[in-house]
C-alpha cells in the first residue's frame, strides 16, 4: 500500500499469480494487487469463500464496475431489485439474495473497498531487459514494470549479482540515471513496432551492461 510520498510497489500479472493457494492469496483488480490471505483466514471454512478460492492469483478487474469501483450489479427477473452480479456465486461480504436472518453485516467495509488489503499497482505494461555484467561476462533476462525505475530495476537484480550497487549501469554506453525509468533513460519500448514487423521481440531484447566500480561497499 501508498504511503505518504513512498512509491507505490509495481507487480508483475506473473508474480501475481505465484500467490495462488488459500494460505498466500493475491489477487489483481481495477489496476491495484490485494493480498486477501488474512480474508482467508478469518473466513477459513466459509463457503462463501469459493470463488475467490478458485480466482486465487488472478486478475478478476471483470467482477467490477469499473465507473464506481465496485461489484457489478444487475436486475434480479424474480424480485425486480438491483442486486450484485456474482455469475461464480455469491462470496465474502456480498449480502444474501434475500433478507436472512444469519446475515451479519458488522464487517465494516467489504473487503473490495478496504484498502488494508492492497500491496501494490499491476503494471499496465511489463517488459523483458537483458542485464549483462561485463565482469563476469553473465547474463540475465529479467521481467520488469514499465513503471518501475532503475533502483527498483536492480532491486530485482540482486537475486542474480548481490553486489549490483557496485556497479554502473549503462546503456549503449550511457550511464543510466537510476532515478529514471527504461523510457525515461531512452530506452524505448519497440515491442509494437516489432509485432507490427512480425520480428521477435526476444531477439531484440535491450541490453544494460554492468561496469564493475572495484567498491564493494555498496552491496
Amino acid at each position: 500500500m501508498r504511503q505518504g510520498n513512498k512509491r507505490p510497489s509495481f507487480f508483475t500479472p506473473g508474480e501475481v499469480g505465484l500467490h495462488n493457494t488459500i494460505k498466500d492469496l493475491w489477487v489483481s483488480y481495477l489496476g491495484k494487487v490485494y493480498d486477501l490471505t488474512p480474508l482467508c483466514e478469518e473466513y477459513s471454512g466459509d463457503v462463501l469463500l469459493k470463488p475467490i478460492i478458485s480466482n486465487a492469483g488472478k486478475d478478476i478487474s471483470h467482477w467490477f464496475d469499473e465507473k464506481i469501483a465496485d461489484i457489478r450489479t444487475h436486475i434480479d427477473k424474480k424480485t425486480g431489485i438491483r442486486k450484485y452480479y456474482t455469475p461464480l456465486g455469491r462470496f465474502v461480504h456480498v449480502p444474501p439474495p434475500l433478507p436472512n436472518s444469519d446475515w451479519a453485516n458488522d464487517f465494516g467495509r467489504p473487503w473490495w473497498k478496504d484498502n488494508k488489503y492492497e500491496v501494490g499497482v499491476l503494471s499496465i505494461k511489463t517488459r523483458f531487459v537483458r542485464i549483462v555484467n561485463t565482469l563476469t561476462s553473465q547474463e540475465q533476462s529479467i521481467e520488469v514494470c514499465s513503471e518501475e525505475n532503475m533502483e527498483e530495476i536492480l532491486q530485482r537484480y540482486l537475486k542474480f549479482n548481490a553486489h549490483a550497487k557496485s556497479y554502473t549501469w549503462k546503456y549503449d554506453g550511457v550511464p543510466l540515471d537510476m532515478k529514471r525509468t527504461l523510457e525515461e533513460n531512452g530506452i524505448v519500448d519497440q515491442d509494437e513496432q516489432l509485432y507490427e514487423l512480425s520480428m521477435d521481440c526476444e531477439q531484440w531484447t535491450p541490453g544494460i551492461h554492468l561496469y564493475f566500480n572495484d567498491d564493494l561497499t555498496e552491496a
